[in-house]
């Protein structure tokens, strides 16, 4: 019998970090990224568009992003169309905030950052899912350069007013640094239910829902058997996984029962750690 996947319209949702100082954070993901400030609750602070929260932040004085474990690789934030990425491009490149890269994945084209503390970032925009490449029917990603003159190209010599990330923008996906793949893999897909999209080489892996080239990335770049970082450690907190219904989480929670997989409820879903220990919280979108 096939194994039942999680619901198509599962989503990625926000992503809470550990970071040291709100004094260098709030300005870069204010003034670099185009996030909104939301809401402030002493050293908790929820960012976002409109009045989605995409991130949150818990300031934790001297923390530091400990090098070779388990946790985040990149959040990445999903931009609606190829002229947002561009404006994104051109204030990134006004306010002098440094960039780590630039790529073209077929699929999408990304800007890949980090933050002050060293959290990673991707911001990007996907191409029409009718354009995504295909062999023998199974979804194809590739890494070349992002074309920057055509993405640029898109602004058509205008310099429009940087007014921060569109309301539209959503967290598309995450990538974890995980401790071993086949572990990982198959615990987002025999126990949560995702799909195995493709693998990367030997150490990386990319699962979705709905078809969707990835909503979690998954290597082990960080070492084969990485631990996990310490407790008062920057880096990733944990992440929602967005279901869009109530039935859709109580399937999940009747499989992750089913194989022993302890939980921890919470007024808004499930706690849970995958064999990293990243921390996830499924809930209801």
């Amino acid at each position: 019998m096939a194994m039942e996947t999680i619901h198509p319209q599962t989503q990625i949702g926000l992503v809470s970090l550990t970071v040291a100082d709100f004094g260098r954070s709030l300005p870069y993901y204010q003034g670099s990224i185009g996030l909104k400030l939301l809401r402030q609750d002493g050293n908790v602070v929820q960012m976002g568009v409109g009045k989605r929260p995409l991130l949150e932040l818990v300031e934790q004085p001297e923390a530091m992003l400990p090098r070779g474990t388990t946790g985040l690789y990149h959040f990445a934030l999903l931009v609606p169309s190829r002229l947002e990425l561009a404006k994104t491009f051109k204030n990134l490149v006004d306010s002098k905030t440094d960039l780590g890269g630039f790529s073209d994945h077929s699929v999408s084209e990304a800007l890949y950052l980090s933050d002050p503390d060293g959290n990673g970032i991707e911001i990007y925009r996907d191409r029409p899912p009718e354009e995504w490449p295909r062999q023998n029917g199974r979804l194809q990603m590739n890494t070349q350069p992002l074309d920057l003159q055509s993405l640029m190209g898109e602004l058509n010599g205008r310099s429009p007013q940087w007014q921060g990330l569109h309301p539209d923008t959503k967290m598309g996906h995450i990538h974890l640094h995980i401790r071993d793949l086949d572990e990982a893999e198959d615990f987002y897909c025999n126990k949560l239910g995702f799909e195995r999209i493709m693998r990367y080489g030997a150490a990386a892996g990319f699962v979705s829902a709905g078809g969707y080239h990835h909503h979690i990335g998954l290597n082990s770049w960080a070492g084969q058997g990485a631990a996990a970082p310490p407790a008062n450690a920057a880096g990733l907190r944990h992440f929602q996984i967005l279901l869009p219904t109530q039935t859709a989480l109580d399937t999940v929670k009747h499989r992750l029962q089913a194989n022993n997989l302890s939980t921890e409820s919470h007024h808004d879903g499930l706690f849970l750690h995958d064999p990293s220990q990243n921390r996830i919280l499924l809930k209801v979108k």
